[in-house]
């Protein structure tokens, strides 16, 4: 007899939360709810699949501030203003800040021991100290990072900064979209028809 052949059926990898996390918000015992989604890389994917504000979606950024490093939570719809950060950890750590940068790629996976994650909003669990942009509270609730591209966190945002006892600045700028104007269709030229000199005659 024919041996009958198998069908291979690809089973999608199984969505499963950050454990170190989930035992994190279980212990705190903060109303907070687990969302599930699929793969997002920036705050805008996490937006548009979401169907949320983007000022409702809280970005995490590692930066080094001399030799410190801090994570640094705002909304998605605003950037870090490096002056502005520099003035305030200059206040908070009462010293001046020579240098803020963001580092590259490697030092963060190998500073953080990320496998397969990406920037969580959640410092504790790196021993990071947190500052969070003061208008992300107008938010009221949002969605935070787990560090997981599949997953997320939505929590009251005063909630998450007594979890993180993080501190409050004021080191936010908006983004400026740029808006592209359509111009509006050139009227076509009316050709214009020189009248033709008439040669002059011989004459006889």
């Amino acid at each position: 007899m024919a041996k009958t052949s198998k069908k291979i059926v690809n089973k999608k990898p199984k969505i499963v939360f950050p454990e170190k996390l989930m035992k994190y918000l279980q212990a705190a015992g903060i109303p907070h709810e687990v969302i599930s989604h699929r793969t997002v890389y920036t705050a805008y994917d996490t937006a548009a699949t979401m169907k949320k504000k983007l000022n409702e979606i809280a970005k995490s950024i590692l930066v080094k501030a001399d030799k410190d490093y801090w994570l640094i939570v705002l909304p998605a719809d605003e950037n870090v203003d490096f002056k502005k950060l520099g003035a305030f950890l200059k206040k908070v750590n009462k010293k001046e800040v020579k240098m803020i940068k963001i580092p590259g790629e490697k030092i963060v996976t190998e500073l953080l021991k990320l496998k397969n994650q990406t920037v969580g909003a959640f410092g504790k669990l790196h021993n990071l100290p947190v500052a969070v942009e003061k208008n992300l509270v107008k938010a009221k609730k949002a969605i935070f990072s787990s560090g997981d591209f599949n997953n997320s966190v939505q929590m009251k945002v005063n909630d998450f900064i007594k979890l993180e006892n993080a501190l409050l600045g004021s080191f936010g700028v908006k983004k400026k979209i740029k808006l592209i104007k359509v111009k509006k269709m050139a009227k076509k030229k009316k050709r214009t028809v020189r009248p033709v000199k008439k040669g002059k005659g011989k004459r006889k």
